[in-house]
């Protein structure tokens, strides 16, 4: 018998556990996103959305630009993870790379914008810390790590952007590569 309450007791903590901490989530991670969503609203409503589809039709047609400018910006000025939210503004195919490099930007400039990703500060200082035992400067750390940033950052939308080339094959759909522009199914399975 106090087996079946041992794991009666084990299998009900673990969903007290999870209800900790979805409260916890409450209190902070949602409300930040929420806040941040109104804000970037706000300031699509400002600007006019007319204006950023054009400034992202710029950006979509050079990849330097899709995968290195656009997402510096946006995780710049909006942080993790309302960034991501630029991507709505690319055509179809250029949204998953676009994520992609956004995401791998969001870690690899902590050494400069600390206030980008937060969560994830602790690794950047673990690293520095390192650096800085060994009597070498954080802040070639921050700008190297900054430019890796770019470099990957582009790597990996282009990546993105071969795979969802291979998907798109295997789907038998073309993603639309102009904004307003349908997907179209190339053949019917």
């Amino acid at each position: 018998m106090s087996i079946i309450v041992a794991f009666a007791n084990g299998f009900i903590s673990l969903f007290q556990a999870g209800a900790t901490v979805f409260i916890g989530w409450i209190k902070t991670i949602v409300p930040l996103v929420l806040i941040l969503l109104v804000a970037m609203n706000a300031l699509i409503a400002l600007i006019g959305e007319k204006r950023i589809n054009s400034f992202a039709k710029v950006c979509a047609k050079s990849p330097f630009l899709r995968y290195m400018v656009l997402p510096v910006v946006g995780v710049f000025m909006l942080c993790n993870p309302a960034s991501l939210t630029l991507g709505r503004f690319f055509p179809e195919f250029y949204k998953p790379g676009y994520v992609a490099s956004a995401m791998e930007f969001n870690h690899t400039n902590m050494g400069l914008f600390p206030h980008v990703n937060p969560g994830e500060l602790f690794i950047y200082l673990g690293i520095a810390n390192g650096i800085k035992t060994l009597g070498l400067s954080t802040t070639d750390l921050a700008v190297r790590y900054f430019l890796v940033g770019l470099v990957l950052n582009l790597i990996s939308g282009w990546a993105t952007d071969f795979t969802v080339r291979f998907v798109e094959k295997q789907q038998h759909i073309r993603l639309s590569r102009k904004i307003g522009v349908p997907n179209t199914v190339l053949t019917e399975v």
